[in-house]
């Protein structure tokens, strides 16, 4: 590692969050000058981040699982690997690594430490007992950083309630890549085939889709039930998920509820490269999460035209105007998602509508590269003033 770059190592569970949700930010940074370094379980997408120009270093302890033995062996592996390539920055990103991460980092004598929440772990609505441990920690953590890029407004007044100084706490919000999510960049041709994929048999069909994770916790359970009220009442919609399986969560889709889904209609298409041209065979899209910080789906959905149906919650609120862009229902709900979702498939007035609203909130307010620009300026600030010659030991 050159010694005249600095070294800023950014920490995540997966190489899939380090690809799919910083990748281009992370080049961004490296044509900024720092030498970039992701730290991860390794997985399949260390190839992607390597074409990126992104050095990779194995994390063999991180785990999205809940594991609290192998979480203590992270905290002292990430502290030695600190200690041995010696960065100027690290940029932890939660709930997981954002916890252990931030501790390393300071026990490590990292100079700047700065982690983004990508929303609380914990919210105000949860039982007592959970928030209880989630704020603990966050707490503990939030004292070990130099600065906190929080990433939706509704999380701000919880993280000064928990004591983190005002002078580390930055509005960060979330973005895209709004020249990738473009639909004039797909062809007719393409997004005909798309949708045939997606499940249309003709142009009449309206596809509703969904990306994401084939966990619980994405509201799955509602859209299958939603999918089988919609069947009943006679209403022609196609279903399509999009997205891999999660087994190491305890809430990872079982095959019961997937069969039962299937049934409902509905196609499971996996983890897929090209979810643009697949957003663009979309008439309709679909989040049902129970929790989110800021959902980049959405964001994408919205960027490539389509209204979105979400769960009224903390992220999916600063996506999606309701009556605007699209509709907002209560999470857990299956009866108003399937209400929502029949609305706008028998519309398609209203579809145009709020998808050209989509659109154009998109253009306006979901550009990632104003999430670069802030972040690049909390590493310039931290940095300024801090004595040189501490840019970072060669990673092998």
């Amino acid at each position: 590692m050159s010694a005249r770059r600095p070294l800023l190592v950014h920490v995540t569970t997966t190489d899939m969050s380090l690809e799919l949700l910083l990748g281009p930010q992370l080049e961004a940074f490296a044509a900024a000058g720092y030498e970039v370094v992701g730290a991860s379980a390794p997985g399949p997408y260390v190839e992607a981040l390597a074409a990126r120009g992104i050095r990779h270093v194995p994390l063999r302890h991180a785990t999205r699982a809940m594991a609290p033995q192998r979480d203590a062996l992270l905290l002292g592996e990430l502290v030695r690997l600190f200690r041995r390539v010696r960065p100027c920055v690290v940029h932890t990103h939660n709930p997981k690594p954002g916890i252990y991460g931030r501790v390393a980092a300071r026990l490590a004598r990292v100079p700047v430490v700065v982690n983004t929440v990508h929303g609380l772990y914990a919210q105000p609505g949860d039982p007592p007992a959970r928030r209880a441990i989630v704020y603990t920690l966050e707490r503990i953590a939030a004292a070990a950083s130099s600065a906190e890029l929080v990433q939706n407004p509704e999380d701000l007044p919880v993280l000064r309630r928990l004591g983190v100084p005002e002078r580390k706490l930055t509005l960060l919000g979330n973005g895209i890549d709004l020249g990738r999510f473009d639909p004039d960049r797909v062809d007719r041709a393409d997004a005909r085939a798309a949708r045939q994929e997606l499940g249309a048999h003709d142009d009449e069909d309206v596809v509703v889709g969904l990306v994401g994770r084939l966990v619980r916790e994405k509201g799955y359970a509602e859209v299958v039930e939603a999918a089988e009220r919609l069947g009943g009442r006679g209403v022609a919609v196609r279903f399509a998920v999009v997205g891999p399986d999660d087994p190491d969560k305890a809430d990872a889709l079982d095959d019961t509820l997937r069969r039962r889904g299937e049934r409902a209609g509905i196609r499971f298409l996996g983890a897929r490269h090209d979810v643009e041209r697949l957003y663009a065979g979309m008439d309709v899209y679909v989040l049902a999460s129970y929790r989110e910080g800021w959902p980049r789906s959405a964001m994408e959905a919205a960027a490539m035209g389509l209204p979105v149906v979400a769960t009224d919650i903390r992220g999916c609120r600063q996506v999606v105007d309701h009556g605007v862009t699209g509709l907002l229902v209560p999470a857990r709900d299956a009866r108003a998602l399937a209400d929502a979702i029949e609305v706008l498939v028998r519309d398609g007035a209203l579809r145009a509508r709020m998808g050209a609203a989509a659109r154009r909130k998109a253009r306006s307010e979901f550009d990632q590269r104003r999430c670069i620009d802030i972040t690049l300026a909390t590493y310039d600030r931290l940095l300024r003033g801090r004595a040189p010659g501490r840019a970072g030991a060669r990673v092998a």
